[in-house]
């Protein structure tokens, strides 16, 4: 079966579009290709787009359980756990405590609470 449309981005609600863009590009390689204080873009070094689109009142999810679920998140591959790790948190991001991945992966948080995974490359 043929799909009739094209992925091209994904769009995530934040409370500061440029700070999550320069985040996302610090952490991928990415460059940013839009700035304002409503929104931002990056263009991953694949060629895909991340769009921040700043919602007022953005409250982060509560992750792994409570009132506001985390709906998505963001997968990337890294060569080091521990050096991804301290990486994000040395640009703004955390690790909440529940990790459920073992030394396979590592749930980390962006800037504005967003969970995602870094997981080992598969060799």
């Amino acid at each position: 079966m043929s799909g009739f449309a094209e992925f091209i981005a994904v769009n995530i609600d934040c409370p500061e579009p440029p700070a999550l863009a320069a985040f996302y590009a610090a952490v991928t390689g990415a460059e940013v290709t839009y700035d304002t204080p409503e929104a931002a873009a990056v263009k991953l070094p694949n060629g895909l787009d991340v769009y921040f689109q700043g919602v007022a009142g953005h409250r982060p999810p509560t992750w792994p359980e409570g009132e506001r679920p985390q709906q998505f998140h963001l997968d990337f591959y890294v060569d080091d756990l521990d050096k991804a790790e301290e990486t994000v948190i040395g640009l703004g991001g955390a690790r909440p405590q529940f990790q459920p991945g073992g030394d396979r992966w590592r749930v980390l948080t962006d800037p504005a609470g967003h969970p995602f995974c870094v997981c080992l490359r598969q060799s």
